[in-house]
């Protein structure tokens, strides 16, 4: 058994406050026996509007704020897994790439993520200063045979993704996520966390940001789509579960959704 700790808080513009609540956060989760933390998209920096701000505040991979957590995933001896923006290099960037970063206990950086689909909805132009991430092989890690992937926010509005992520053999999926609050959107994030879960038949662990810039209600949900643990509207706390790849197997047994599918995904041709 691997313990998952999901963690929810309100990110703002101060970055070196966002870094202490991600080590007040990943303490936390390691006082639960976590041997995974999973914090929100934009813990580094979050913004009433997702604009040049982000520009400007973005970091490179080695920068501060990644170096930060890097040090608390090795301080409390976790993994742990969190959003951040990325600069481009060279100098007069006008975009950054939203990325999401996975640091063992050792504070190695093991597997990155970045934004495939851009949150280009809801009166919200992310595409204005993010840049998309790639379309490449989803990058895993694992801990005592279980095997994780990651995936960011808007990105769970398009069932492929978790799919390809399901494809590449994982048993858990990381999200984190932003989730704009707005209307029926809490109903939204439940019911798409728990149809990926269902549909994949994997774990999905999301952790999405507090009031006011995120819907909270992050949570752990089973193969079977049952939430296992899960948090409301808290401003600042740690909700976990035990996760295994026999549970996974043995949902797979029962309902053999993959091995019976009839369709591959593939890269939609870029227009």
């Amino acid at each position: 058994m691997v313990r998952v700790a999901v963690a929810q808080f309100a990110p703002g513009q101060d970055k070196a406050e966002n870094a202490r609540s991600v080590a007040e956060l990943a303490a936390r989760g390691a006082a639960e026996g976590a041997d995974v933390v999973l914090l929100p998209e934009y813990a580094m920096f979050t913004a009433r509007r997702t604009d040049h701000r982000y520009v400007e505040a973005a970091e490179p991979l080695d920068g501060p704020f990644l170096s930060s957590a890097a040090d608390a995933a090795r301080a409390e001896g976790v993994h742990l897994v969190l959003g951040a923006s990325e600069a481009e290099e060279g100098e007069g960037a006008s975009r950054f790439t939203n990325t999401l970063a996975a640091f063992s206990p050792k504070g190695e950086r093991i597997a990155l993520y970045r934004k495939i689909h851009l949150y280009d909805a809801f009166g919200v132009r992310e595409s204005d200063v993010v840049r998309p991430g790639p379309i490449e092989e989803p990058e895993t890690f694992a801990v005592d045979g279980v095997v994780f992937g990651l995936q960011t926010c808007y990105d769970l509005r398009f069932p492929e993704v978790t799919r390809r992520i399901a494809d590449a053999g994982a048993h858990v999926v990381l999200l984190a996520a932003q989730w704009v609050p707005g209307p029926l959107k809490e109903e939204h994030w439940r019911t798409l966390v728990r149809a990926r879960a269902l549909e994949n038949t994997v774990y999905v662990a999301a952790a999405g940001q507090a009031a006011p810039s995120g819907a909270g209600n992050s949570m752990v949900v089973d193969p079977m789509g049952t939430p296992v643990a899960a948090l409301g509207e808290q401003a600042f706390a740690v909700a976990s579960a035990e996760v295994s790849a026999a549970r996974v197997e043995e949902v797979r047994v029962t309902n053999p959704s993959l091995s019976l599918r009839r369709f591959e995904v593939v890269p939609r041709p870029e227009s």
